[in-house]
């Protein structure tokens, strides 16, 4: 059981929408800053999936100077260019995505000849070279050895035998879990865990994992996680910040985007949607309802449970990253927009198709740092709550007139 107060982080599947992250974590930094809090990793227990997983990794690789940590990840996603990620050259795209596009029409014809069996719809492999050099895990142990670090969990799904995989490392003993579907494993963390983690379904190739000494093909966290918030309760977090990519709940009222039979674009959109926003929905709800069940139990009865009540601070955006990315999306290279035309990305604003799908690849500065932007708006919209969460005070000279009351963490998850 961790002691009181050990504070984990949670960071969330979405590809390009992972720069939302960023600006939350600027926003907390700043926030500590002008409360006065002394200087220290404010996450002894970081999680990741999926890009969000590649966000947890560099925090976690640096996190003896927080703050510094935080604006080196700014930097890159303040002025990332798609090309950083995956091919985004006429060639490349070609080679890729082309290709894969050819098959999926005509792959009856010609899929006797491997070689134009293309793996991905686009080539990440840029990414691997930009990972080398944001995510230093030669530092890890030092960083845990040193007390800055409890743990860090990457999750993966594998194509190969259907299980959705944490792999962590930590400072302490730390008994791995099993449940039905889903395990964890302990093992030094790497480059191709952070590739695995990240391999969003049919854009991304898969990735080689071994695991019981034996090779498997993984792919994107995101799927066929259950309960993203487990890991860092296994890990000993007992309140958690959460940090998601799209937003946990909709306004009222029915939401019609396009008329006529959905393009590809659209489904695959749909789907991933469904891959990185919907089981955090549900665990975070599951999470609030056993809080609530567990505060009704008498004294006696919660000692002789191994449920614990965990405190967490969900920040998602306000706005719908569909829309913002709808302004963007020429911001993508003319042979990725080529490309996606192909499934049925088109227009812009209002007028947008398949934007969707476009924002989880716009890895383009314009649409990231719009991202960003609003990650510190929020955070900083509800700086009550997330100060009462940390227990942090600000300074008179810059406390409001009035101050209203902070709502509890269970309000926040609902």
């Amino acid at each position: 059981m961790a002691a009181a107060g050990t504070t984990g982080l949670i960071l969330t599947g979405g590809g390009a929408r992972a720069a939302y992250q960023v600006g939350v974590l600027s926003a907390l930094a700043r926030l500590r800053r002008e409360a006065g809090v002394a200087a220290g990793n404010l996450f002894p227990i970081i999680t990741g999936t999926s890009a969000g997983a590649i966000n947890a990794a560099a925090l976690a690789c640096a996190c003896d100077d927080f703050d510094a940590a935080i604006d080196r990840i700014a930097r890159v996603w303040c002025e990332f260019r798609a090309e950083q990620v995956y091919r985004a050259d006429s060639l490349g795209v070609i080679r890729t995505g082309a290709n894969w596009l050819t098959m999926m029409s005509i792959g009856w014809v010609i899929a006797r000849w491997r070689k134009a069996r293309p793996r991905s719809l686009l080539d990440n492999e840029p990414l691997s070279r930009l990972l080398d050099e944001l995510v230093p895990f030669d530092r890890l142990p030092a960083l845990m050895r040193d007390g800055h670090l409890s743990a860090l969990a990457v999750s993966a799904s594998s194509y190969t035998s259907g299980l959705h995989v944490t792999f962590f490392d930590a400072s302490g003993p730390i008994v791995p879990w099993t449940r039905s579907q889903r395990l964890a494993v302990r093992t030094p963390m790497s480059k191709a865990h952070l590739l695995a983690s990240a391999a969003i379904p049919f854009v991304f190739p898969a990735v080689t994992l071994q695991l019981d000494g034996q090779p498997e093909y993984f792919g994107d966290g995101s799927m066929r996680q259950v309960a993203p918030i487990s890991p860092a309760v296994h890990l000993g977090a007992d309140r958690i910040v959460v940090i998601g990519a799209g937003r946990m709940h909709e306004p009222p009222g029915r939401r019609v985007s396009a008329d006529g039979y959905p393009s590809i674009a659209q489904i695959a959109g749909h789907a991933l949607s469904n891959i990185f926003l919907d089981a955090l929905s549900a665990d975070v709800e599951r999470l609030t309802r056993i809080n609530r069940t567990i505060a009704l139990l008498p004294r006696e009865a919660r000692s002789q449970t191994h449920l614990r009540p965990i405190d967490v601070l969900v920040i998602a955006p306000s706005q719908r990253l569909d829309d913002l990315a709808s302004q963007h999306l020429d911001s993508l290279p003319r042979p990725v927009r080529a490309l996606l035309r192909g499934v049925g990305v088109s227009g812009r604003g209002v007028d947008a198709r398949g934007a969707a799908l476009a924002s989880y690849l716009l890895f383009e500065a314009p649409y990231t740092r719009t991202l960003m932007a609003l990650g510190e708006a929020d955070t900083l919209s509800r700086r009550d709550e997330v100060e009462s969460f940390f227990g942090w005070s600000r300074p008179s000279a810059l406390r409001p007139c009035a101050l209203s009351a902070s709502p509890r963490a269970e309000a926040v998850a609902t």
